[in-house]
């Protein structure tokens, strides 16, 4: 395609102006929460970190670097973004009695360690229970007072669940990547191209959901619904789970676009559902200044606060390559 759509519709009408966000990385802090009790004593060290400007796979190879650990022995819960302050937790494999202490404090002097504990087996990729958030929207040029009935109505509600921009790459690079990986043989096929995979299908249930939102149908069950509430599909080879009515409307929703369906015919990925509804909790807000709004809110592992905050205001932000906080 020549052209991606990376902006989907709103389930709560026009936006009500501009923002400007991440102006400094303080602008997006994010903590990630785990609901793990560490054993104390096994062969991996866990550390929690603080970090900005850094991305976690970048952070991940160099703590691998500076152990002497080959990058898999390294391993966390969820990406988080760069341009942000991000407080997350690492497993390394370190077995045996090792001088922990001088490691720490040599990752100390590269990112600042706020905890650290041995346990008996490494952290696991969506194994958090979420993130919590602490957004700085600056240059609102929305009235108050409207601002905040719409925070009313998401506190209420929630969000439609889309994934952000940012995972599709600069311009959607990543699903042109997606497209020229799934013409080639899967013996030839770059070892990113699983990444690329993944953005594809995120990007179709995107353009499932927008379709949803546009019927005023997000929310609601639908006949051949396979999950316990409403979902879209992240396809994979054999398409959706879904079946009768909505699997025939996912399908047809997707057949628009048949270079992205193209590559699910042999990329080996299982089709699975996502949430269409991305609930939240603790949402709280503050007037800083009289245009600058403070957000507080947590949301589960893969939920992407930009897409709360294009719920309400059209933002500009120079992190267009950052991960999201998943």
């Amino acid at each position: 395609m020549s052209q991606w759509r990376l902006d989907w519709p709103s389930a709560s009408g026009s936006r009500l102006g501009t923002a400007v966000m991440r102006q400094v990385p303080e602008d997006f802090a994010v903590d990630e929460l785990i609901d793990i009790e560490f054993t104390g004593e096994g062969e991996h060290l866990c550390l929690r970190l603080e970090k900005a400007g850094d991305n976690t796979e970048f952070v991940a190879r160099e703590l691998a670097r500076l152990a002497g650990l080959r990058p898999f022995d390294v391993s966390f819960c969820g990406l988080k973004d760069r341009h942000a302050v991000t407080r997350q937790w690492f497993s390394l494999y370190r077995p045996g009695k090792l001088d922990d202490e001088a490691f720490i404090a040599a990752v100390n002097s590269r990112w600042r360690v706020l905890n650290h504990a041995r346990h008996r087996r490494k952290l696991r990729r969506g194994e958090h229970i979420g993130n919590h958030f602490r957004l700085r929207l600056r240059a609102v040029t929305a009235p108050a007072d409207e601002v905040e009935q719409r925070l009313k109505k998401i506190a209420s509600r929630g969000v439609p669940n889309y994934f952000g921009p940012q995972r599709f790459g600069r311009g959607g690079s990543n699903l042109a990547k997606a497209v020229a990986e799934g013409d080639r043989p899967r013996r030839g096929r770059n070892f990113k191209a699983g990444m690329a995979f993944s953005a594809a299908r995120s990007w179709l249930f995107n353009e499932v959901l927008a379709e949803r939102v546009e019927q005023g149908s997000w929310t609601q069950m639908l006949d051949g619904e396979p999950s316990a509430e409403p979902s879209g599909p992240l396809w994979g080879d054999g398409g959706t789970a879904a079946a009768g009515e909505l699997g025939e409307f996912e399908r047809a929703v997707v057949a628009r676009f048949p270079e992205v369906q193209a590559v699910f015919s042999s990329t080996r990925m299982k089709p699975e559902r996502r949430a269409l509804a991305l609930p939240l909790s603790g949402l709280t807000w503050q007037w800083e200044t009289a245009d600058t709004l403070c957000l507080e809110f947590a949301l589960g592992p893969g939920g992407f606060a930009t897409m709360l905050v294009a719920e309400i205001l059209d933002t500009v932000s120079g992190d267009t390559d950052s991960n999201p906080a998943s």
